[in-house]
């Protein structure tokens, strides 16, 4: 079983992980593994996608207490980030207007901020008018429960309602294809109702 024990380092390109010609899963846990070096994996039909564990860190602006289990019953879209990435301001303005455009459909956004100077990661949250929390995680503690075994800034995962994992990106995202995503995450715990 892999596990995400080593302190993360920090990497702009893709590093993706391969072991195997499928991402793994064991018994009921996410563990994720890039197949054949795969910088986008979508997880499908939902029979296939596995819970991942909670995950909890300080706020980035409060130091107060974040935790998945704080958007129980949300798509939540994961984004692992840092404000030394340039892909990651790239993709900051993408990310926002998604938030703003899907939060009213039951989809939440929780940032990591990754092996950053703490000034710097409020400034970039500041001053890109991020409205959505992120957790302040230097050292990679919030990530052991993601288990991907990668070191790629920035990667987002997307989870469904019950927080399992649906999608990961080991890139930057458009707008474009994380809004569709999400609303058809969303339309799915919708349509099952």
């Amino acid at each position: 079983m892999l596990a995400l024990a080593a302190v993360l380092s920090m990497v702009l390109g893709v590093t993706a992980c391969s072991t195997g010609d499928d991402a793994v899963s064991q018994g009921d846990t996410f563990q994720f593994v890039s197949p054949n070096g795969k910088t986008e994996i979508f997880y499908n039909p939902p029979s296939e996608r596995k819970h991942i564990r909670d995950l909890s860190g300080p706020d980035l602006l409060t130091g107060n207490t974040i935790h998945l289990s704080d958007f129980a019953g949300k798509v939540v879209v994961i984004n692992v980030w840092a404000s030394w990435c340039g892909p990651c301001r790239t993709e900051s303005d993408d990310l926002e207007q998604t938030y703003a455009a899907t939060k009213d459909r039951g989809v939440a956004f929780l940032g990591i901020d990754f092996r950053d100077d703490k000034g710097s990661a409020q400034d970039f949250v500041r001053n890109r008018n991020v409205a959505y929390p992120s957790i302040y995680d230097y050292g990679g503690r919030s990530l052991v429960a993601l288990t991907t075994p990668t070191s790629v800034v920035p990667t987002t995962v997307v989870l469904d309602r019950d927080h399992r994992a649906a999608a990961v990106f080991l890139r930057t995202v458009n707008s474009d294809e994380l809004t569709t995503l999400v609303q058809g995450l969303a339309a799915e715990q919708e349509n099952r109702s």
